[in-house]
């Protein structure tokens, strides 16, 4: 029994010279499960709350105004400025009891050693905070939510064919052999498999302190676990394991929540860990302002910046400048600003035109300067062999390098990899770009697989085919894909992918294409003739496809003694050889370099 009244002490921000409050566990559970904690008299706490608390801890404000109108709570005469508990309160919970002394979220109690509370609660108790979503709004076709969660302060899981006196804690293995036996008739594998990854979390993984959301009505409701689940007779078999929870007075309206936590929020599982959105979460509803208070009154490092608002800052794309355009040869910066435009609003957007014409250097500068460096861009070139298994995942030979053995691994391609990197803590601001050279030379259906939906529905998450991840992609990463349209290949993509990507033509006719050429010889304070001679060439070509682009004379070697005429033999009446194949033209007499200087002069 000493562990049970072992004494702990809370020390309350910005109070020099103030003594910590105390206070003690009771072995005894309260009206909802969790553990009774007896502030003792004499402990100070702060004179106001934060802006958000009302809102956000209705119960606890309520009962804290009840001391303050009884005068249990009132004016310190030891520390001015602080109220004071004039005899021992009892609370339902450690965390109602710190944070009912604070105002605000509540701090851990800590021995006088400093040892917090949790570990001195076993296992149930120990580990780090946690966010989980667990559905309530149909089990068996009722809305467990607002008929009994809310009101009750419950959450809980059906699990009516688990037998009785399942205690807190248990082993993964232990659920696993309890399902195989109980449900053994009753469900598939799949679902075996399922129900017990849900009661794990439910029964060994979550603790009391951890937060819990639910959805219901198209809204969110976000609570805080409060003490460990019990196993009960439900009448209608719907709430057999329960846990208590203290709700929020209100809920969240689902489409107004973060696209990010709308994806982990679509996952299809009765119990999912939130966790890598748990900065969102605590976020909602509060403005930077208050959630700055709520720091300053749990004594938060004021050098530091929030998770919270780490997490809510905006996604931007910089603004191209005139000085971006220069460098690109593009005649209007207006032009590179509607093509971030398009990628604002579509996030996937292909470059089209005839080879030549600069688009994967386009779309590689771009990427650079809209995502801030090389480091948050990738590029993979498309081919007709490329798979789903090269692009996103799939299993592939390993060799292990102790024991020299090779084995079928799954490996991540370059769009998981990049995801990866999009979506860790700290980079969720910053614009990732994928660059895909020649993205029509795929199989895009087969390469891209279930991601085809995700690239349309960015709030939703799918199940991945080989790891079996519940995966969305990062609202941070855009796509940019390049396709060639001599080959005609641009007229095999369906109407899905035109659906989902935004189209921009870069055609020899038309800027920033058709002047390109000539504003690099200015730059480069060259002679104007491969800029006339160009012009020349691509206005015998009756077929805009197949017109040439600048690209071919942009280069050192087509200035060199000969170049231009090498380039023009070898580079460019070569595709016009290909493109009247068996027509009987005679190239060089129509497009030869003499030709065209005869006709310039």
């Amino acid at each position: 029994m000493a562990e049970e009244y072992q004494e702990f002490r809370l020390w309350l921000p910005g109070g020099r010279g103030l003594e910590p409050a105390r206070g003690v566990l009771l072995a005894e559970a309260g009206t909802n499960g969790s553990r009774v904690f007896v502030i003792r008299a004499g402990s100070p706490a702060r004179a106001d709350v934060v802006p958000s608390f009302p809102s956000r801890f209705p119960g606890r404000f309520e009962r804290r105004e009840e001391l303050k109108a009884k005068g249990v709570l009132r004016p310190s005469t030891r520390w001015p400025g602080w109220l004071e508990l004039t005899e021992d309160v009892p609370c339902g919970s450690p965390s109602f009891a710190a944070s009912l002394l604070m105002g605000a979220s509540p701090k851990p109690w800590r021995t006088a050693d400093g040892v917090p509370l949790p570990d001195f609660m076993g296992d149930t108790w120990s580990g780090p905070h946690r966010t989980w979503l667990v559905r309530g709004s149909n089990v068996s076709g009722l809305d467990l939510v607002q008929r009994l969660w809310l009101p009750e302060g419950r959450v809980s899981l059906a699990a009516s064919r688990l037998r009785q006196g399942v205690e807190q804690g248990p082993a993964k293995e232990q659920l696993r052999a309890l399902v195989q036996e109980d449900y053994d008739s009753t469900a598939t594998y799949n679902q075996k498999l399922e129900l017990v990854d849900e009661l794990h979390s439910f029964l060994s993984r979550m603790k009391p302190g951890d937060t819990v959301c639910t959805i219901s009505g198209g809204r969110l409701y976000v609570g805080e676990l409060t003490g460990p689940a019990e196993q009960t007779v439900s009448e209608d078999g719907r709430s057999n394991l329960r846990r208590p929870v203290e709700w929020q007075s209100t809920g969240y309206a689902y489409d107004e929540l973060p696209e990010e936590l709308q994806q982990k929020l679509s996952v299809q599982h009765d119990v999912v860990e939130l966790t890598a959105v748990q900065a969102l979460v605590e976020g909602l509803g509060l403005s930077d302002e208050e959630l700055a208070d709520e720091a300053a009154a749990i004594e938060h490092d004021p050098s530091a910046e929030l998770p919270a608002i780490t997490a809510r800052r905006e996604l931007e794309l910089p603004q191209p400048t005139g000085e971006l355009a220069g460098e690109l040869l593009v005649h209007d910066v207006e032009w590179l600003r509607e093509i971030c435009g398009l990628l604002w609003d579509e996030r996937q957007l292909v470059l089209y035109g005839p080879p030549g014409t600069g688009k994967t250097y386009l779309a590689l500068k771009l990427a650079e300067y809209l995502g801030g460096g090389p480091e948050q861009v990738k590029l993979v070139q498309f081919h007709p062999s490329y798979a789903y298994e090269d692009f996103f995942e799939g299993f592939r030979p390993k060799e292990d390098p102790q024991t020299r053995e090779v084995a079928f691994r799954l490996t991540a391609g370059p769009l998981r990899e990049l995801a990866d990197l999009a979506s860790r803590e700290g980079n969720r601001h910053i614009p990732h770009f994928l660059i895909i050279d020649e993205i029509n030379r795929a199989n895009l259906a087969k390469v891209f697989g279930e991601l085809y939906f995700l690239l349309e529905y960015r709030n939703k998450s799918v199940r991945l085919t080989y790891s079996g991840d519940d995966f969305a992609l990062p609202p941070n990463l855009f796509v940019i894909g390049t396709m060639n349209t001599a080959d005609r290949s641009i007229a095999l993509v369906d109407a899905a992918m035109r659906r989902r990507f935004a189209f921009v033509e870069l055609s020899p006719r038309t800027e920033p294409t058709s002047g390109l050429l000539r504003r690099w010889l200015h730059a480069q304070d060259r002679d104007g003739e491969p800029a006339d001679l160009l012009d020349a060439l691509n206005s015998r070509i009756d077929e805009p496809d197949f017109r040439i682009g600048p690209s071919y004379l942009m280069k050192k070697g087509v200035y060199r003694d000969g170049g231009l005429e090498r380039t023009w033999r070898t580079k460019i009446l070569p595709l016009l050889e290909e493109h009247h194949y068996g027509e009987g033209v005679d190239i060089e007499k129509r497009y030869g370099l003499a030709a065209l200087r005869a006709a310039l002069s």
